[in-house]
């Protein structure tokens, strides 16, 4: 089998003050996938890369990135890993091509202007290389940040809340940027408040919340395991109650009576269905309109914070 690009095992993390921000979390990121951490805030999604990326140092377990120790082989580590952060912390007077070719600096790389200009180029930056940063727009100072992560070539990509604050347009735009990323080889793990974001782009998703590690499991998986789906009946005429005939299907009646819904999983998708219309029409209940939903992800991250509530 091969080696994660990052291993993460049985984590642990108490501050000074007492609070346990992680709590045993074990995970393995493979090479070339986009995984994305959803979480409220405080579940421990920050500290986690904090510890990945060598900025905070663990109580207890191990991180390998590449098969290196984050913490005694910490310069080997940080080579292979890039980090944008949630804050847009950059020097407002420097230019985007001098702040970025100082970032692959700090990480002891040579220049290489090519290596820049690619980068620039990717996030659509070029044509603002000479502006300083406080010429630019919020969306804008966010890709520079992507950049700096960039500059020193990393495996690895930590994208900590990289659309936070920007708009629905340039969120989309952030998007593609991550997936051409990925199509070059960088592995990606994001965190991110959007639960679209985390369904339009990841390959596996991980839960986390109180500083456990609820769940991780491929994207399209998961949401045939806890994605549930509904069968709504929008009625002729509203009921006050589910007809006696009716009970065996477990309906429930919705819109002030005005519908009926029945609930199903992916693993029963239609042996109960017929049966259940033509118990409808010999109830002599009539219905205007026939429609089915299936849970989103964030319904199923809804229902799994909701269960250690």
């Amino acid at each position: 089998m091969r080696q994660p690009i990052i291993s993460v095992q049985d984590l642990t993390k108490t501050y000074g003050n007492g609070f346990n921000a992680l709590k045993g979390v074990s995970l393995d990121i493979e090479e070339g996938e986009i995984l994305a951490l959803l979480g409220p805030n405080g579940a421990g999604k920050t500290t986690l890369i904090s510890i990945i990326c060598g900025i905070v140092t663990p109580s207890g377990g191990r991180v390998l990135a590449g098969g290196h120790d984050v913490v005694s082989e910490f310069r080997k580590t940080r080579e292979l890993i890039g980090l944008v952060p949630q804050e847009l912390t950059t020097d407002q007077f420097e230019t985007v091509w001098n702040t970025v070719s100082f970032s692959r600096g700090l990480h002891g790389k040579p220049p290489n202007p090519k290596h820049i200009e690619h980068v620039l180029r990717e996030l659509s930056l070029w044509d603002k290389k000479d502006f300083m940063l406080r010429q630019l727009s919020g969306g804008m100072k966010r890709r520079v940040l992507i950049a700096k992560a960039l500059s020193h070539e990393p495996r690895v990509l930590f994208l900590d809340e990289p659309t936070a604050g920007v708009d629905v347009n340039l969120r989309k735009d952030m998007w593609q940027v991550v997936e051409r990323l990925r199509e070059s080889g960088v592995t990606i793990i994001l965190t991110t408040h959007y639960i679209e974001e985390a369904e339009e782009i990841a390959d596996r998703v991980g839960v986390i919340d109180g500083g456990k590690l609820l769940l991780v499991e491929d994207k399209t998986t998961l949401m045939q395991k806890l994605g549930a789906k509904q069968l709504i009946l929008d009625l002729a005429e509203p009921m006050d109650a589910v007809p006696q005939a009716l009970e065996a299907f477990g309906l429930q009646l919705a819109n002030n009576g005005g519908s009926l819904v029945y609930h199903y999983d992916g693993h029963d998708q239609t042996d109960r269905i017929a049966p259940l219309l033509q118990a409808v029409a010999a109830a002599g209940i009539g219905f205007k309109d026939i429609s089915t939903r299936q849970n989103s992800l964030e319904d199923i991250f809804v229902s799994l914070i909701g269960e250690r509530a």
